[in-house]
């Protein structure tokens, strides 16, 4: 219990150095809202089909940002913030403190899924003001939120767990940009998936769960087919991320 009431108090340290950074903060909402002004102004004005159901293509990046939101949140920002105060020193303090590093670890987690969620709301709200996108609502919801808590917490496992390939600071953005940035191309983030999607594409990622995750929010949003399956791999990435990083994690700057 003790832990527990610590990685609350935790956390409202963090949410307050968040937001006390007026710059990093807007940027993390704008940055979203920004893919998906762009794409939607290019590639907004058509179909796209998704198997017995076509959306228009405005409609599909509302999905797509929303899933790449909820990524940017809790992989892109736990991998470099952690990165960046481990080689700054933090982490080694914190560790020689009575704060027990679940408490820690946990309250980064926690803001960052509270984040996702703060985001992928902000994303809806824009995208059914602007595209007419529908919101989930009943057991669409309930699926959809299912969706987001699992996937949120997988990458930020997955966020912990690379940082074990991270040697400095000055290095994070590059390596953190260059494990998901292909991915989320091959995922159909960035450029809309459909029918005539060359099937190696596909089953390249099947194997990654970021796939899998859109695959989930878009039943939310475009009304498509929902499987439970998704729910499994992304929950299966997470748990082998969570265990690497309590395998490999390091609370000291890495010397070389």
């Amino acid at each position: 219990m003790k832990t527990v009431n610590l990685m609350f108090s935790q956390i409202r340290y963090v949410n307050k150095a968040f937001w006390r950074n007026p710059s990093s903060a807007f940027f993390t909402f704008a940055f979203p809202l920004m893919f998906l002004v762009i794409f939607t102004a290019l590639l907004g004005h058509s179909t796209v089909h998704l198997g017995s159901r076509t959306v228009k293509t405005s409609t599909y990046y509302v999905a797509a940002m929303a899933s790449f939101a909820v990524i940017t949140a809790c992989y892109n920002n736990i991998a470099v913030g952690i990165t960046f105060q481990r080689d700054a020193g933090v982490l080694k303090r914190t560790n020689g403190t009575p704060l027990p590093s679940a408490s820690f670890l946990g309250a980064r987690i926690l803001h960052a899924l509270l984040i996702a969620v703060l985001l992928v709301a902000v994303t809806a709200v824009f995208g059914r003001a602007l595209y007419s996108a529908d919101i989930p609502t009943g057991l669409s919801l309930v699926r959809f939120l299912v969706m987001l808590g699992v996937g949120a917490a997988a990458f930020c496992a997955l966020g912990l767990a690379v940082t074990a390939l991270i040697p400095n600071a000055d290095a994070a953005a590059a390596i953190v940009n260059a494990t998901i940035l292909p991915i989320l191309f091959l995922s159909g983030i960035f450029i809309a998936f459909d029918n005539q999607t060359p099937s190696w594409i596909l089953w390249i990622a099947r194997i990654f769960p970021v796939r899998h995750f859109a695959t989930g929010m878009q039943a939310g949003f475009l009304g498509t087919a929902f499987h439970w399956t998704d729910v499994l791999v992304v929950a299966a990435w997470g748990a082998a991320a969570l265990l690497l990083a309590i395998r490999f994690f390091s609370w000291e700057p890495r010397t070389g």
